[in-house]
């Protein structure tokens, strides 16, 4: 190659830096067993938290590199090596999540079974070491909760193995998520019955599965490893695009029970009120009062259906005011102008403005009403 050539190839190659491109991707492998694994329809309903993990981040701040496959404990995974593969592309910056345990417990297979005392730490040593030597971020995940209710409680089926583990992470100061302890608490909040949904259980197919997640339980389960994961690395939150406020605190369904007032789930059709149209509106209506009767609550909700002919007469506003409109078709008068809703269109009103509204077509207008409690 003549040096014209050369210098036109050199010179492509930096216009990248010269425009300030944005780095590469941070990469984020998971060295871990199935609850973690990736799976494909022939596998539904099964999924595992580390298939959902990439939507929870910016993929041009993080890349997801899913390692974790069935079956595999901390042991297994290296001997197969499967390590090795995740250390030919490991670089610095990258970060290396390792969730192991529920293999290791299995005795009967001594290629998979691990002491979890001295073994189980041992070998996971050799994940952070590797990450360590290669300028990345290990980062250790206890194992995920099975959901086996006994009596009305949630068993903890790893905790030898979570106790090596955090042991392990204060002692070698490594980075530690303790999803053992966030989804016990996630699912004893759930409760026996509701948590059922979450993990695969297929009745038609005869598959109670009580340690792999539905699609619902693994994209809550990458959720909750976002979650903490966040607090580990403050600087992670501006890269998370979806809402991480999930799980519940381990006092949950304690704080439930001592609720001054609870929460309560009613039924529309024992609270129906036929009604003339308010405001002096024409025709009849049916109003139903959702919690009217709830205490403390600080603000009003009801649906209303106008009937045909029926309407809401004009009057002035000294709240603010949501209309709703669930079904049917109708005519909203805002400070004098006609607008014609229909479902999906949402009204504010504020005060100082008037409104009215009348049904129209051959369908009852429904209607959701919201707006503060005013009180003498």
């Amino acid at each position: 190659m003549s040096i014209l050539p050369r210098i036109a190839t050199l010179l492509l190659l930096a216009v990248p830096l010269l425009a300030g491109a944005a780095p590469p991707p941070r990469r984020v492998f998971i060295a871990a067993g199935s609850t973690a694994a990736g799976y494909g329809p022939a596998r539904a309903p099964r999924n595992g938290w580390g298939q959902h993990l990439q939507g929870f981040l910016d993929p041009g701040a993080f890349e997801v590199r899913n390692h974790a496959i069935g079956g595999r404990s901390s042991r297994s995974f290296i001997a197969e090596g499967r390590l090795d593969a995740i250390a030919r592309e490991l670089r610095r910056g990258d970060v290396l999540l390792v969730q192991f345990g529920h293999n290791d417990a299995k005795q009967e297979d001594p290629g998979r079974y691990t002491e979890p005392r001295e073994e189980y730490p041992r070998w996971l040593m050799r994940y952070v070491e590797l990450a360590r030597t290669r300028g990345a971020t290990p980062v250790l995940i206890t194992p995920v909760t099975r959901r086996i209710w006994s009596f009305g409680s949630l068993l903890d089926t790893h905790a030898r193995y979570t106790d090596a583990m955090r042991e392990l992470a204060r002692r070698e100061q490594v980075a530690l998520v303790d999803l053992n302890a966030s989804s016990r608490d996630w699912v004893r909040a759930l409760g026996e019955e509701a948590s059922r949904a979450y993990y695969e259980h297929v009745p038609e197919r005869g598959i109670a599965d009580d340690t792999h997640f539905s699609a619902a339980g693994a994209t809550m389960v990458a959720c909750l490893v976002v979650r903490d994961w966040k607090t580990l690395d403050p600087a992670l939150e501006r890269h998370v695009v979806r809402d991480t406020d999930c799980g519940a605190p381990a006092t949950a369904r304690q704080d439930a029970a001592a609720q001054p007032r609870p929460s309560q789930v009613v039924n529309e059709a024992a609270l129906a009120r036929a009604q003339p149209g308010p405001h002096g509106g024409a025709g009849s209506t049916t109003a139903y009062p959702l919690f009217a009767d709830a205490d403390g609550l600080s603000f009003v909700m009801r649906k209303r259906v106008l009937h045909k002919g029926a309407g809401i007469g004009l009057h002035q506003h000294h709240k603010d005011e949501i209309y709703y409109v669930l079904a049917g078709r109708g005519r909203y008068v805002l400070d004098g102008k006609v607008h014609d809703v229909g479902p999906g269109d949402a009204m504010l009103t504020r005060p100082g403005s008037t409104h009215a509204i009348e049904q129209a077509g051959e369908d009852d207008l429904v209607i959701l009403l919201a707006y503060p409690v005013t009180r003498p």
